[in-house]
């Protein structure tokens, strides 16, 4: 850009006629960061500076509070040195480690992102509770129960509502209570406060060990006994029951078999699970069902699909006559595991046991 004064003129040998032209002011390069921003500000861009180093928000702001008036002439030079520096950029990276982790995150080893976060410090660049709210409900509410009742109402505050209410869900109810009035005692906390226990809470989860497994004991074990024997699956609950009654009833709850389908799944999802079982494997299932409760389920199958389709299905089962125990079993775990990957992939959803129980 010209180093000219606003409102100059060119030279004679430069003009086509006699009005005057007006050259861009000379800025520095903390200038035209203040100008890009106001910029953009007037358009409703939503620019994270909360995300910038504290001295850097400082000294933006202070430029911010000095520039006075800007001519167009200077506006339209520094917003297009703008546009052209970011059409020439191929490749942005992140600021420091803490960044290069959140870029990674996901996608190294959990151990070496727990090892590079302790490297990198508490102090981040960015927000802490950002990353506190992609912690799962139930463990915050463990942090908010190892906290004083001020810090977790403090949590509890900058947290969306929706999850909020799940990590109050978590909580025993008078802690809870405590919690919830704690709130109205936090009008006064300064945002330097508000920061702070942020980081503390952060530092909290890069303290913590990694889990070698990513479900819990009662969950692999309940998923270990779905593909059991049921004669295998009762003889080892009864043995857990005696060891440990309350780890028993854990794992009575992660195991989901054929018997637990009219309870535990919504009749609309029944014809999705059907379709994913081949026929001839959803044909054994039916008609090996014995018990009263298979048979209950094998009821509810029918119920929920169309009259065409459970008169067809009754006529093949009428067809396979008598079917071993062995592999009606086999056939129900088939049943059982194309359910659990409709879970897994989202296209269905359990009844809670709560709900199933009302």
């Amino acid at each position: 850009m010209v180093q000219m004064s606003p409102g100059a003129q060119s030279s004679a040998a430069d003009q086509e006629n006699d009005a005057p032209r007006v050259v861009p002011r000379n800025l520095s390069n903390r200038e035209k960061a203040a100008v890009v921003v106001r910029l953009l500000l007037n358009e409703g861009a939503d620019i994270p500076l909360e995300e910038l180093p504290d001295l850097l928000q400082e000294q933006l702001t202070h430029q911010l509070g000095q520039m006075g008036l800007v001519d167009r002439v200077t506006l339209a030079a520094v917003a297009q040195e703008f546009a052209d520096a970011l059409d020439g950029v191929g490749l942005s990276f992140p600021h420091g480690l803490a960044g290069a982790l959140d870029a990674v995150n996901g996608k190294i080893a959990p151990a070496t992102a727990a090892r590079l976060r302790k490297v990198a410090g508490v102090r981040q660049i960015g927000d802490p509770w950002q990353r506190l709210r992609e912690v799962s409900a139930e463990n915050l509410a463990e942090m908010a129960r190892a906290e004083s009742t001020e810090v977790a109402a403090v949590m509890l505050s900058k947290l969306e509502t929706a999850k909020a209410a799940q990590l109050l869900g978590h909580l025993p109810g008078p802690t809870a209570r405590r919690i919830t009035y704690a709130v109205s005692k936090t009008a006064n906390v300064t945002p330097e406060a508000v920061e702070r226990i942020g980081w503390s809470l952060a530092a909290q989860l890069d303290q913590r060990p990694e889990p070698a497994f990513r479900d819990g004991p009662g969950e692999r074990v309940g998923a270990i006994l779905n593909q059991s024997a049921a004669a295998t699956r009762d003889g080892l609950l009864t043995a857990l029951d005696e060891e440990d009654a309350d780890f028993a009833n854990t794992v009575r709850q992660s195991i989901f078999i054929f018997s637990h389908v009219p309870s535990r799944i919504q009749p609309r999802d029944i014809p999705a699970i059907l379709r994913s079982v081949d026929q001839p494997i959803l044909v054994t299932a039916l008609a090996g069902a014995s018990t009263d409760e298979d048979l209950a389920t094998v009821e509810f199958l029918l119920a929920n699909v169309s009259s065409r389709m459970a008169d067809n299905l009754r006529e093949e089962m009428a067809e396979r006559g008598k079917v071993k125990q062995s592999d009606t079993e086999d056939a129900m775990s088939q049943v059982v595991a194309a359910i659990r990957a409709l879970l897994d992939e989202g296209a269905i959803t359990l009844v809670e046991t709560e709900e199933a129980e009302e």
